[in-house]
């Protein structure tokens, strides 16, 4: 995709979404932190109404290092993967609470050092929280960034490399959230919304479905 289609591009999702966020729910950066490992495979909505309940209890870090793993573990019984994601969220709880006076770190070596937070997970917290320019390579952002010759790549981390060149500087903060958006309500993986596409026209899939 040519420098001055992806322009266009995001300019379109900008004038159409100005000030896009993260759908999962949260109050503080060590909240937005458990949900953001809660939701490695697994949905936002059931992230969201578990975290509802489990914040209640314990959306401290204090609160959530007296509750425990094994506390913590109804509240996310729902969610895929839950007993190894309640253990990291014990761990990481401590850890925080034991090295960083229970805040989240700004750092992304001392984030992606936490128990559960990988490269994707620290880049959705450096971006949210902190205003960093990072791109979280999700399944949603990985399928649209190849459908569309955006930023074409054989793994998630080749592909964050090409959006984070050929992103112009002024969208590179609110990127990830479009991307993210986009691809989980209109470039859906097996019923892509094409005729309904903002961007149906820049993007360079030769497999478009019809109206």
């Amino acid at each position: 995709m040519t420098p001055k289609k992806v322009r266009a591009l995001f300019a379109r999702f900008a004038q159409a979404n100005p000030n896009p966020t993260t759908e999962l729910e949260y109050r503080t950066p060590y909240q937005l932190l458990v949900a953001v490992i809660l939701s490695a495979q697994a949905t936002d909505k059931s992230v969201n109404l578990a975290t509802r309940e489990l914040f209640k209890a314990a959306g401290t870090p204090q609160k959530m290092a007296q509750l425990g793993e094994a506390g913590l573990t109804p509240y996310i019984s729902r969610i895929g993967l839950y007993k190894s994601k309640a253990k990291n969220v014990a761990a990481m709880t401590r850890i925080l609470l034991e090295q960083h006076g229970g805040k989240v770190p700004s750092d992304r070596a001392a984030l992606e050092a936490l128990p559960g937070v990988g490269r994707k997970t620290a880049n959705v917290v450096l971006n949210t929280i902190f205003g960093e320019p990072t791109i979280a390579v999700d399944t949603h952002v990985f399928r649209l960034a190849n459908r569309s010759r955006l930023a074409p790549g054989k793994d998630v981390r080749e592909v964050e490399e090409k959006l984070l060149k050929a992103i112009p500087a002024e969208y590179l903060h609110n990127a990830h959230h479009w991307l993210i958006l986009h691809g989980r309500y209109v470039c859906k993986a097996l019923k892509p919304e094409c005729p309904h596409c903002l961007i149906n026209d820049l993007c360079e899939w030769p497999e478009k479905t019809a109206g």
